[in-house]
């Protein structure tokens, strides 16, 4: 058959066939959750901008380069951001095969921190540290292992339209699963990961439609069991002391409750537009500690004042709105529990972390998602954005 003008049909073939894959891209970047991403972006934006102010002028961390941080934090965004793209285009549904996969190489890898290769950093012996001034911390990632071989065990029956519900035997196993890394992560001690894992699991048990028991149960053994930690001093002096200066902020303001009480100072100081960037007497004068990562919340209360900070809430705020809905609105078992366990993730993390610079909550060593400094936490926190946009993407469209 000959087309018109004299021009073969089968010469158009392949570009019917490049089209179509076209036209496939552009639905799937017409299915993202374009809120999350761009708050996302936008948190990371800003984070690089509270990592430069408060470490331009810190000598003896940025190697003389007052953009050292800056590029770092910016390059660690733009790996994160090709890890989301990677985690999109394999998909959740592809990751669910090579759970068990994922699932023992992070064991292999937070085992790793107990021996030689282990470094201790800021008090935590929680790092990798390969060469070169590359560090990894295990745990990062092991949150996302968590929640993806829980859905997979809990998700498993009930997809396949054998259960309504997770039976007790398929809970046990996946409360197993969990506890494992847990186990292994609390003899780190990494006690603030630990607790962000407990959410995780409580968070996973409610969205997956398991019995209640076992929910009150899982927390009344976390009550016991930070009660046996304690008794069994199983936590390192500093830890103790962080809890001891929440309890009672005036215990000792120039020791234990130092990092507290100038991390309120300098929210306080910012008022409602704040001292401007680069110009907050708190951060330049650097009398906050670990104002990249930990307290990064501290520089946006001091320097964008209540305006900016609340941005921050705002931002964060909107990416829990819109995962919910991607929980609420997707058709399998599976991938409500994945984005359960990401939301519980994400909102108990920027809770713990904004909160211990208030002094409403004891400091923990937790960074603040897409915003404080660090490699390990970029990276997982995008490939959590990656899990959340693939379960968007994937799910049947309705008319």
């Amino acid at each position: 058959m000959t087309a018109p003008h004299g021009f073969s049909v089968s010469r158009y073939a392949p570009e019917r066939g490049t089209l179509a894959k076209l036209a496939a891209r552009d639905s799937v970047l017409r299915r993202l959750d374009w809120p999350i991403l761009l708050s996302a972006l936008a948190l990371s934006g800003i984070g690089s901008l509270l990592v430069w102010s408060a470490t331009r002028g810190r000598t003896e961390l940025n190697q003389g380069d007052p953009y050292y941080f800056l590029f770092r934090h910016v390059l660690n965004t733009g790996i994160g951001l090709a890890l989301m793209i990677g985690t999109i285009w394999l998909g959740h549904r592809t990751l669910r095969g090579a759970v068990p996969i994922l699932y023992g190489l992070s064991i292999v890898l937070i085992l790793a921190v107990l021996t030689p290769l282990g470094a201790t950093i800021n008090g935590a012996h929680a790092w990798i540290v390969v060469g070169g001034g590359f560090s990894l911390q295990p745990s990062e990632f092991v949150k996302i292992t968590i929640i993806l071989v829980m859905a997979m065990l809990l998700a498993a029956k009930v997809d396949a339209g054998d259960q309504l519900h997770p039976d007790h035997s398929t809970v046990a196993k996946a409360l197993a699963l969990a506890a494992l890394p847990m186990g292994i992560v609390m003899l780190m001690p990494d006690l603030g990961s630990v607790m962000v894992m407990a959410v995780i699991v409580l968070g996973v048990l409610l969205a997956s439609g398991a019995s209640n028991r076992w929910v009150l149960g899982l927390i009344g053994a976390g009550v016991l069991g930070a009660v046996l930690v304690t008794a069994l001093g199983m936590l390192d002096e500093y830890q103790i002391n962080r809890f001891a200066a929440f309890a009672n902020p005036d215990l000792d303001p120039a020791g234990v409750g130092y990092n507290t009480n100038q991390a309120r100072i300098a929210i306080g100081s910012g008022g409602l537009l704040g001292a401007g960037l680069f110009k907050g007497s708190q951060t330049t004068g650097q009398f906050v500690p670990e104002q990249q990562t930990d307290f990064v919340f501290t520089v946006a209360g001091e320097e964008l004042g209540f305006v900016g900070a609340g941005l921050i809430l705002v931002l964060l705020g909107v990416i829990l709105w819109r995962s919910c809905r991607i929980a609420r609105e997707t058709t399998e078992l599976y991938g409500t529990i994945v984005a359960a366990g990401i939301i519980a993730w994400f909102a108990f993390q920027a809770f713990e972390n904004i909160g211990m610079t208030l002094g409403i909550m004891p400091v923990a060593g937790l960074p603040l998602p897409f915003v404080s400094y660090g490699g390990s936490s970029m990276f997982a926190v995008w490939v959590a954005i990656g899990l959340l946009q693939s379960i968007r993407v994937q799910r049947p469209m309705t008319a």
